[in-house]
């Protein structure tokens, strides 16, 4: 639940999953969606959103992406 309310789209998934098989409260459930959106809603800015535009139409996002597997897979990465 804290996770969902600091933005992870995971845990939210997992909370959603729960609530419908009756493991999580209906309360507890919108309280995590409404924090959720707050934590998305936070980290939204129109530089932000530049950035990201910038990343897509330069093919720098998928790049940085892709960079970051590749080391993941080296067996001398740690995190």
């Amino acid at each position: 639940i804290i996770a969902a309310k600091l933005g992870h789209d995971g845990s939210l998934r997992t909370l959603k999953d729960w609530y419908r098989f009756g493991l999580v409260s209906k309360e507890n459930f919108a309280a995590a969606l409404r924090g959720h959106q707050a934590a998305v809603d936070a980290t939204k800015s129109p530089q932000r959103e530049a950035a990201e535009a910038f990343q897509r139409r330069h093919g720098l996002h998928a790049a940085a992406q892709a960079s970051t597997t590749s080391l993941k897979r080296n067996p001398e990465y740690r995190e």
